[in-house]
């Protein structure tokens, strides 16, 4: 009897505050999950940006395309390398490829837009970057400056939709 008495408490609970961040307060540790969490996504992110990100300036460089060309096909490899890693856990747990890329798009669509703008940023403002072959040790430390700045600047993004309520699944 008790157990059905908190239950239902818990059931109005949760029912006289429909917009309570589910993220904050069922979350062991509160803040620090949050954290936790805001930084599983945002490493989730870097890992399918970068990637693409990589892969693609490899290609525009290899191919001596301009910087330009370089640049969007970098930018567009790295949309589909951080939406592809998003998609694949929810595909894993039953949802349509519709739905996955819908979920995704929402919850993780703002966090690879600022990482892909923060990355290019970087390569660009970088040195020699742009212009150095493969073999060159500066676009390599370009590569990790621009994942680096693509991070720090995408952390807070992901807290905040986080803390707001939406939620990663990885």
């Amino acid at each position: 009897m008790e157990h059905t008495k908190n239950h239902s408490m818990h059931s109005h609970h949760k029912m006289s505050h429909p917009k309570e961040n589910k993220t904050k307060t069922h979350a062991i540790g509160g803040e620090q999950s949050t954290f936790k969490l805001a930084v599983s996504a945002t490493l989730h992110c870097l890992i399918g940006c970068g990637i693409g990100e990589v892969l693609g300036v490899i290609i525009g460089t290899a191919f001596g395309l301009d910087m330009i060309t370089t640049m969007l096909i970098a930018v567009i490899l790295g949309f589909i390398g951080g939406l592809f890693l998003g998609i694949l856990p929810l595909l894993r747990a039953s949802f349509t490829f519709r739905n996955a890329l819908k979920t995704v798009i929402i919850a993780e669509g703002l966090s690879i837009v600022v990482m892909e703008a923060f990355e290019v940023l970087t390569q660009i403002i970088i040195p020699g970057v742009m212009e150095a072959g493969l073999t060159e040790l500066v676009f390599w430390y370009g590569m990790i400056a621009a994942l680096a700045v693509g991070f720090i600047a995408t952390l807070p993004v992901n807290y905040i939709i986080i803390k707001k309520g939406v939620h990663h699944q990885h």
